[in-house]
C-alpha cells in the first residue's frame, strides 16, 4: 500500500515539474518582448512554481493566444 502511494505521488511530483517547465519555456519564448508584463509572468511562473504556472496557463496564456495568435 504506501509503494504504490508512493509511486502516485512521485509521478504527481514529476507531472507538475514538467508542468512548470513548460510554462516557463512558454512565457520565456512565447511572450512578446515589447510587452511590459513579459518580465511579470516570468517571476510569477519561476517563483510561485506550479501554482504560478496553473495561473498563467488559465489566466494569461488564452488570452495571449488570441491576441497575438502564438
Amino acid at each position: 500500500m504506501y509503494c504504490c502511494c508512493m509511486s502516485f505521488v512521485i509521478l504527481l511530483s514529476l507531472g507538475m515539474m514538467a508542468f512548470w517547465i513548460w510554462m516557463l519555456v512558454d512565457v520565456v519564448t512565447k511572450e512578446p518582448a515589447e510587452d511590459p508584463n513579459k518580465i511579470m509572468w516570468v517571476l510569477i511562473v519561476a517563483l510561485l512554481h506550479w501554482i504560478g504556472a496553473a495561473v498563467y496557463y488559465f489566466a494569461r496564456r488564452p488570452e495571449r493566444k488570441r491576441k497575438y495568435a502564438r
